[in-house]
């Protein structure tokens, strides 16, 4: 909380059941609906790990950083670590429902790529010839989560994560799974860079400073990050802070000056000239159309996925 103002955006935390000291955790929709009898699962929240989900029956509807999205049969979400999102509707769907750290999938790979991907998309529409495949995949990882469970003696840990990639793998669209475009030494400075714009957008906004910090220049930046996303190292930069911006101004009462103060702008002035070349108005305005009706003044007690 800030200056006095109701608090942000409930954040959740990774806690595993009693019993289940993985870094990954098999569930359902019928079963979050069980465990969330308030009904908290349909206030924004952001949870500090990953939630997969396959709608394998029903419709309902699911909204993530402002977009809203319908569910239905083949439906797949996933929440990446720092989304606000909550499950608008989901009392009459069902299917598997993973919770995991980010840090237990397999360091290296395209699934770790995918799961890294801050801009990743939150839900689309797998394959009819795929989807089968997929929930074969969340069966494998079910099965062998509840007989770790069960029987701790025989849990494999490294089992589970491998199980888990599988999954991931088996549900990305094409383009979320394919390597990242360019050269290899292109492809590691990228990784590099989008992994520092993630630890220090709130603080540093110049991307000379990214490239001192990681002993390239501004031109390897640059190449590297439009070879794997089309976009210039300043432009990936910005569509971070402003996606972080629109979450402030969307889910929280921050006045402006706060959420400046909490991105790392000067002053509130800097903050709205930033906000109003990207998006054609100041952050004021967005807050009373785009962002109505999304502030949530949640507390931070744990509970919902």
């Amino acid at each position: 909380m800030e200056n006095g103002h109701a608090a942000d955006v409930r954040q959740v935390r990774y806690v595993p059941a009693f019993g289940a000291p993985f870094g990954v955790e098999v569930l359902s929709f019928e079963r979050l609906r069980r465990m969330d009898s308030a009904g908290r699962r349909t206030e924004s929240q952001r949870p500090d790990f990953h939630v997969l989900g396959l709608v394998a029956s029903g419709t309902g509807g699911h909204v993530a950083d402002f977009v809203r999205y319908p569910l239905r049969v083949g439906s797949v979400v996933w929440i990446r670590p720092g989304v606000v999102h909550r499950w608008s509707d989901v009392e009459r769907v069902d299917g598997p429902l993973i919770l995991f750290r980010h840090d237990f999938l397999p360091p290296e790979g395209s699934a770790a790529r995918s799961a890294a991907d801050v801009f990743g998309p939150a839900c689309w529409q797998l394959a009819a010839d795929v989807w089968p495949l997929a929930l074969v995949a969340a069966d494998h990882l079910r099965g062998e989560h509840a007989a770790a469970v069960a029987s701790p003696g025989t849990a494999s840990p490294p089992l589970l994560a491998h199980l888990l990639a599988a999954l991931v793998l088996r549900v990305s669209p094409g383009s979320a799974s394919a390597p990242v475009n360019g050269a290899e030494g292109d492809r590691q400075v990228f990784l590099r860079y989008r992994a520092a714009v993630e630890e220090g957008f709130a603080e540093r906004h110049d991307v000379t400073g990214y490239a001192a910090a990681l002993g390239y220049d501004r031109r390897t930046l640059t190449r590297a990050t439009r070879a794997a996303t089309g976009l210039g190292a300043k432009e990936l930069l910005d569509q971070r802070v402003l996606l972080e911006a629109k979450r402030l101004l969307g889910h929280t009462d921050l006045p402006v000056a706060g959420c400046a103060r909490r991105l790392g702008f000067r002053d509130a002035a800097n903050f709205t000239t930033f906000f109003r070349r990207r998006t054609g108005t100041t952050p004021s305005a967005w807050r009373a159309t785009e962002g109505a009706g999304y502030v949530n003044a949640a507390g931070s007690s744990m509970g919902g996925a």
